[in-house]
């Protein structure tokens, strides 16, 4: 199969008939073999009556219902587990998504040989005050803390090689930094690609600002994770030892002090007195803590039964 096409929606169901007849159109106009595949992620609007009925009229469309709204990470999650064409797409239910970049996209994977390509929505018609702008900042934190230059990351129309989406794991929030996950899965192969950006044409965005607070406590999350995930030792003990050796310093500081001026005869304040000595006792408390944390995260590591789980490539 060419490719698969995964469309979360959630309460989208004036838009489904039209996106997959635009998809339809592309397929057969590029002769691709495909499959789309819906993920109701727990609509309340009658979408799932809607999907059965186009499910039922053309078998390239599968379909998969939620019990109760999940999120778009566990609707893309389930959509990758499902998907068996050589290139996989992730679009939009709500027609923002143009199905017409579908073929230079694919060629993109196919022929260029990139591992994913990200659209980039460089014309956005989104709000500007609480998209656009809350979107610029979003995305230029992102490459600063990722590395990966792209300059709309969480763009909902991808294209993905098939290995790349069986060998991530999409949880929580974590749809925004996919590129990330990949990256770390060691495809490094990512570029992006303009995309037209179209207004909606019904509904409303199921999307409020809190996702941009989300968003930026879920990359660092992912940072610390893709960092330190499997060596915590390494960032809980350096940040023990700093804090330790803080309070080392500001004791013998004390100390010495102490003696000098009883040394001199100069009247000086009693140790316990003194705010510094208590800042040196959190240090120390803290610095042991520290370690202790590492310690508890490195048996927690070690006890992982993904610990020794790597993605090979090629095997000879």
């Amino acid at each position: 199969m060419d490719l698969s096409v995964i469309i979360p929606a959630y309460n989208e169901k004036e838009s489904l008939p039209e996106l997959l007849s635009r998809i339809r159109q592309v397929a057969e106009e590029q002769r691709y073999t495909y499959e789309a595949i819906l993920i109701d992620d727990g609509s309340t609007d009658g979408s799932w009556e809607a999907i059965a009925a186009l499910a039922a009229a053309d078998p390239a469309v599968r379909a998969v219902r939620f019990r109760r709204n999940y999120g778009k990470s566990a609707a893309l999650y389930c959509g990758f587990e499902r998907a068996q064409g050589d290139v996989v797409f992730t679009m939009d239910a709500d027609l923002q998504d143009s199905p017409e970049e579908i073929p230079e996209m694919y060629r993109m994977v196919k022929e260029d040989g990139w591992d994913l390509v990200s659209g980039w929505k460089q014309h956005r018609q989104d709000n500007k005050l609480t998209k656009n702008l809350p979107s610029k900042l979003y995305n230029a934190t992102a490459r600063c803390i990722t590395g990966i230059k792209l300059h709309d990351m969480n763009c909902g129309l991808k294209a993905y090689r098939r290995d790349v989406v069986k060998s991530i794991e999409v949880y929580g929030d974590m749809h925004r930094y996919i590129p990330n996950l990949a990256k770390n899965a060691g495809f490094d192969r990512i570029t992006e690609k303009k995309v037209v950006h179209a207004k909606r044409k019904y509904g409303k965005s199921k999307f409020g600002m809190e996702r941009f607070l989300n968003g930026f406590l879920d990359l660092l999350s992912l940072w610390f994770l893709s960092t330190f995930g499997k060596n915590p030792m390494h960032f809980f003990g350096y940040s023990g030892i700093a804090m330790f050796f803080a309070g080392f310093v500001m004791t013998v500081w004390i100390i010495a002090a102490k003696l000098i001026h009883q040394a001199q005869g100069v009247r000086y304040r009693a140790v316990t007195d003194q705010p510094l000595f208590y800042l040196a006792l959190v240090a120390i408390i803290l610095g042991v803590m520290l370690f202790l944390a590492g310690f508890l995260g490195e048996m927690i590591s070690r006890s992982n039964a993904d610990r020794n789980r790597y993605n090979i490539s090629d095997e000879l």
